[in-house]
């Protein structure tokens, strides 16, 4: 690996492997997640389940369906984040009911956020493996899980989606987009439940009482931001993949986390 490809995946490591969206939120505001939780009513965690499970079902229509070489106009990234704080920010006007509305309309826009930085990254839209990389990074928002501390968290969770990833390419690739497909619901599925502990940290910091207008709009703010990066980081990693291998960039890349974690313990 060149030194110019190295210095990128060095990068991509302090994005992906970076502290949890729920951590910038306790630095944030100040108040431990675990605490903001109890303020939720006691339904929060069902409409929040039906709220991201619909937010990714629409994102992954939107990916099959919209995306294509057509689409090549670059797009400011503060546009996109104006627009989901904004819908982020009336969303929040209304409370836990407004977030089943808002929470697919967030999703979406950030969803062409994320196309924009693929592309820059030399992804190919125009076919369902790039498309579904997008739809992919809403799962790597939050912590990743790890079988042992050489796992890095990026790495886990692509590999715990992979099989779920490439069922639902052959399927839609072959057959089109049925939403009600078996191997289309598990992925949906999956992704959701990941992209539902973001979604749920999100709306718990909003639930704290001291936190007023201008907070909520920071971490709304910071909710777009960090999905932003993490595409950045991932669409990165995926051009050197494309370039040198999985394994020779899966192996470097862990050895640039374990070398950041040394330094750090």
């Amino acid at each position: 690996m060149d030194s110019d490809d190295l210095e990128s995946l060095e990068a991509a490591v302090g994005v992906l492997e970076r502290p949890t969206f729920a951590m910038r939120i306790v630095n944030l505001i100040g108040v431990p997640i675990e605490a903001a939780t109890k303020l939720l009513p006691a339904r929060a965690a069902a409409v929040v389940s039906r709220a991201t499970t619909l937010a990714v079902r629409k994102a992954l229509v939107a990916a099959v369906s919209t995306m294509g070489k057509r689409h090549r106009r670059t797009t400011s990234r503060w546009l996109h984040r104006v627009a989901v704080a904004s819908s982020g920010g009336m969303g929040g006007f209304f409370g836990l009911p407004g977030l089943a509305v808002e929470l697919p309309i967030s999703t979406v826009i950030m969803l062409r956020a994320i196309a924009d930085i693929a592309r820059s990254e030399g992804e190919d839209l125009g076919n369902v493996e790039g498309q579904l990389a997008c739809v992919e990074v809403f799962a790597l928002g939050g912590p990743g899980p790890r079988d042992d501390a050489s796992e890095t968290a990026y790495y886990a969770v692509r590999i715990a989606l992979a099989k779920a990833l490439t069922e639902a390419a052959e399927q839609i690739a072959t057959r089109g987009l049925a939403e009600g497909a078996p191997v289309v619901v598990r992925l949906i599925a999956r992704i959701a439940a990941r992209f539902d502990l973001v979604v749920s940290e999100k709306l718990a910091a909003q639930a704290v009482p001291v936190v007023g207008a201008a907070s909520g709009a920071a971490i709304n703010l910071l909710f777009v931001t960090s999905f932003q990066r993490t595409a950045s980081g991932h669409f990165t990693v995926r051009r050197l993949e494309r370039k040198y291998g999985l394994d020779v960039v899966k192996a470097s890349y862990e050895a640039i986390a374990r070398s950041r974690r040394d330094r750090w313990s």
